[in-house]
């Protein structure tokens, strides 16, 4: 149960890394990273409220998003969805 929501939640991070760029697009790299790494965090924070569920390592659990985040920025920067 736990996995199925994770994964619904990484699949929306292609549409946050946008709504970012669009929002922050003026703002460094990280910049933008950490606003999405905010949305994020928040996001699990009000899920781990709602099924009394506990992230054991946050540290690691947010690095682990700052990669999955510089993945999806990655991919995005190398399809055509990039802008010129």
């Amino acid at each position: 149960m736990w996995n199925s929501k994770y994964l619904r939640g990484i699949a929306l991070l292609p549409s946050l890394v946008q709504g970012v760029e669009s929002l922050f697009g003026a703002k460094t790299g990280e910049q933008k990273k950490d606003a999405a790494l905010a949305v994020v965090t928040s996001a699990i924070n009000v899920a781990d409220a709602v099924t009394q569920k506990q992230i054991m390592d946050a540290s690691g659990f947010s690095s682990g998003l700052g990669m999955i985040i510089d993945g999806v920025v990655a991919c995005l920067n190398a399809s055509i969805w990039h802008k010129a």
